[in-house]
């Protein structure tokens, strides 16, 4: 009888420690439903886009709402809404597909010969000064691995970490971003600067005044970026309006351009203007600008794990950091 009771155990243990996921046979249609009303806000719509009817659609969701025992969409008169279950189950849901689509993609590159394929984010700044000397030290020691880059701003490149898009990135965190399942490993600290054609009257002035500043025609981020905020209140605190005439972008080409066929001004990171002026393409203001960025780090996810190419690259990034930045 003791056999029977400790074999038992054993077994109610085994299945306890299987995941429930696997239990429960969650079916990989029923996580790419779930995406599909939330994306269509209508379980017609998502049926339709999964090219399955809206009686067999009714059925896996109803199935896994019973395994869950929770609601994961409020029916609504026009369409339906997640829960709180309903957004959490959505976003594990996307988390677990784009992990098996990388799966796929990491064996086709093998497959293929290659170590890997690996896509990472970078502001303007460490892009120009960072992102050079890493890269060429990662295709020196893996050649075979291959590295995509996005140069976005921090906010952009967020939504793309959150959508899988990209493995990390090198970019700030603001109070509005939620920072729940990201580490941010701090970098340095980023100075801006004014820059203008070379020939611009104001770069042999020396030490020009915020109204001089202030009158001339300005190249700025756009509206509800930091260094917008910032670059303007720098005018407001010392009593003077912000410059009137602004060309709103955030395109470094055509910032680059614009300069050259007119005396606008531009206010960019100093790692940006120097990059530029090593070239001759734009000259340095000679005024120290009060307005300046907050620092910038390489970000990762805590809920998601790094592939060995990603890993790689994170090494490498890492160990030039700290050699470019000290």
């Amino acid at each position: 009888m003791l056999n029977i009771y400790k074999h038992q155990y054993r077994w109610r243990s085994t299945v306890q420690s299987i995941p429930w996921f696997v239990r429960a046979r969650l079916k990989t249609r029923q996580l790419m439903l779930l995406i599909a009303i939330d994306e269509e806000g209508n379980i017609h719509r998502a049926a339709e886009t999964l090219a399955m009817s809206q009686p067999a659609a009714s059925k896996l969701l109803k199935d896994l709402e019973e395994m869950m025992g929770v609601p994961l969409f409020e029916r609504l008169p026009r369409g339906m809404r997640p829960t709180w279950y309903g957004e959490t189950m959505i976003r594990h849901a996307r988390i677990a597909l784009s992990s098996l689509a990388e799966a796929g993609a990491e064996i086709e590159a093998l497959k293929g010969g290659w170590s890997g394929s690996v896509a990472i984010g970078a502001i303007a700044g460490p892009a120009m000064t960072l992102l050079p000397p890493a890269l060429a030290r990662i295709t020196s020691q893996h050649p075979d691995l291959r590295v995509s880059l996005l140069v976005e701003s921090s906010d952009v490149l967020l939504e793309r970490l959150e959508q899988n898009r990209i493995d990390f990135l090198v970019g700030r965190l603001f109070e509005r971003h939620d920072k729940r399942h990201l580490h941010y490993q701090a970098l340095a600290e980023e100075e801006v600067c004014a820059i203008a054609r070379p020939g611009h009257p104001l770069l042999s002035v020396q030490d020009p005044g915020l109204a001089e500043l202030a009158a001339a025609r300005w190249i700025v981020p756009p509206e509800g970026s930091v260094l917008r905020h910032r670059f303007e209140l720098m005018f407001r605190s010392a009593g003077l309006q912000p410059p009137r005439q602004v060309v709103a972008t955030a395109a470094l080409m055509f910032l680059t351009k614009m300069l050259h066929e007119s005396d606008y001004l531009a206010v960019v990171p100093v790692d940006v203007a120097r990059h530029y002026a090593q070239f001759g393409m734009v000259g340095i203001v000679p005024v120290e600008l009060s307005c300046r960025m907050d620092s910038f780090g390489i970000i990762t996810r805590t809920d998601w794990l790094l592939s060995p190419g990603a890993r790689t690259v994170l090494e490498a990034m890492q160990a030039t950091a700290a050699e470019v930045y000290g």
